[in-house]
Parts: C-alpha cells; structure tokens; sequence
C-alpha cells in the first residue's frame, strides 16, 4: 500500500494547528444539544475587539500552512474563509451566530490536512524476497 510521505515534524505541526483550531471552534458543547463552539465564538461577542484577536491565531495557522508547502489555491481558500470569518462575525448578533456555526478554523485546517495529503510524495514500497 502507498501512504504519503509525511515527516515527523509535519505530522506534530499539523496535531498543533488542530489543536489550536479546536480550541478555537469546537472546546466547549452547549449542553442539551450537539452544537460546539469555541473561543473565537466567545470572544466574538466582544464588539469590534474579539473578531480581530481571533484573526491572529487565524494568521499563525496560514503562515505555517505556508511554511510546510501548501499550495496557493489552498492559502487563497483559507485567507478567504479567515476573511469572511472576520469580516461577518463582526456583525452584531448574526456574526455570533455565524461563528458559532461556519468554524473557519477547523475548515481551514481540513484544508491544508487534504493538501498535504494530496500533494505528499509516496513512499517507496518495500519488498521481501
């Protein structure tokens, strides 16, 4: 079977960004329900201030994703999920609510897991005599 070749210090940096983005999205359950949410929809409902903090864990997760190779429709696809995020979780009520329910972060980071996964050279299956 052919598995992508993903280094080590990949493999730890995408746990980190996924972690990060969990946290993000998806810490909390509103008990009684499935729906997760995270410290972007938290400090979301802090007018004005909130959706722009978020944007700097948002801008982290890009750079690495540009740092481990991802391709340019990729970082184009998550700039613009970070953007909308920014830009309609700023509006009152329904941007919380929009938070609570798009999680770019956790989009992003599927992303950049299928881009990796994708553009990863095979490895060189091993053979026995």
């Amino acid at each position: 079977m052919v598995q992508p070749n993903i280094t080590s210090d990949t493999a730890q940096r995408l746990a980190r960004l996924d972690s990060l983005a969990n946290r993000l999205d998806s810490k909390f359950t509103i008990p009684g329900t499935r729906l997760r949410f995270g410290w972007d929809s938290v400090l979301g409902l802090v007018p004005g201030l909130g959706d722009l903090v978020t944007t700097g864990p948002a801008v982290y997760m890009m750079l690495e994703a540009y740092r481990m190779g991802a391709q340019k429709r990729t970082m184009a696809r998550m700039a613009a999920n970070s953007g909308l995020d920014l830009v309609i979780g700023g509006i009152p009520v329904i941007g919380d609510a929009f938070d609570l329910l798009f999680k770019a972060n956790k989009r992003n980071i599927a992303l950049l897991k299928s881009d990796i996964a994708r553009h990863a050279r095979p490895k060189e299956e091993t053979h026995y005599a």
